[in-house]
């Protein structure tokens, strides 16, 4: 088990466009239990592959308060969403940024489990909100694109000269 390395925002590899994963060997076990240690050692909620450079459709998720609750999604795809919930979200990728985003609040999703069995789930509020978040990053979006231009170069502007203090 090993931590992995989070691209952070503006990096462009967190903008690549995730493929299925064709094979569930592993190198791919592996992949998912480094990411969760990634996510638990990093106090998140989520992470998508995209996150750590790994552009495959596979995210993992534990969104209950005894990091308990591990959730691991292989080619997830929403089947159905609707409702609204707000949620003052963050992001491994967007460092010390937290925003007010509207989602829908109810959404049945469907994959694999890290398994390769199916499976579908019915999430709601935060969940939910959690899931379409990784599975955004999936799609090469981040939870920043929901902003403002001005909000989203605030907070560009406040990374790069993060990154360039830290000497990256």
């Amino acid at each position: 088990m090993s931590i992995l390395t989070i691209l952070e925002f503006p990096d462009e590899r967190l903008r690549k466009k995730a493929t299925p994963v064709k094979n569930i060997d592993n190198n791919l076990q592996t992949l998912i239990t480094d990411m969760f240690e990634t996510m638990y050692h990093s106090s998140g909620i989520g992470l998508a592959a995209t996150q750590v450079n790994v552009h495959l459709q596979l995210l993992v998720i534990d969104t209950s308060e005894e990091k308990n609750t591990p959730l691991c999604l292989i080619n997830p795809e929403i089947i159905s969403k609707d409702g609204e919930f707000e949620y003052n979200e963050g992001c491994l990728s967007v460092p010390l940024s937290f925003e007010k985003i509207i989602r829908p609040g109810h959404i049945v999703v469907k994959g694999l489990d890290r398994n390769g069995e199916a499976i579908e789930i019915e999430a709601n509020d935060l969940l939910s909100t959690c899931i379409q978040h990784e599975i955004d990053h999936l799609n090469g979006k981040l939870f920043v694109d929901y902003l403002s231009p001005l909000k989203r170069q605030r907070i560009k502007t406040k990374l790069e000269k993060r990154h360039r203090m830290a000497g990256e």
